[in-house]
């Protein structure tokens, strides 16, 4: 099963959040319902960017590194690279 490494962004407060799950459908949903306490006050949060990948070790790897990076500078990074 595919494991999904996504980026929020929160346009009320402007905030990222970096997280992995297997379906993130259901954890949009968990996040913007209030399920997730510590984000509430950033509802709505929308899908800026996501990759998959094979598995829950590397998925959580590379959520460690965005989040060591920062999410707006990982972004940033990307631009750059896909110009």
């Amino acid at each position: 099963m595919l494991f999904t490494v996504y980026i929020l962004f929160s346009k009320s407060i402007q905030k990222y959040y970096t997280g992995s799950t297997q379906d993130l459908q259901n954890r949009l949903l968990e996040h913007n319902s209030g399920e997730t306490k510590s984000i509430t006050n950033g509802i709505p949060w929308e899908v800026v960017w996501q990759t998959q990948l094979p598995s829950r070790a590397e998925a959580m790897q590379l959520e460690s590194k965005i989040k060591k990076r920062g999410a707006k500078r990982f972004l940033e990074d990307l631009e750059v690279l896909n110009r």
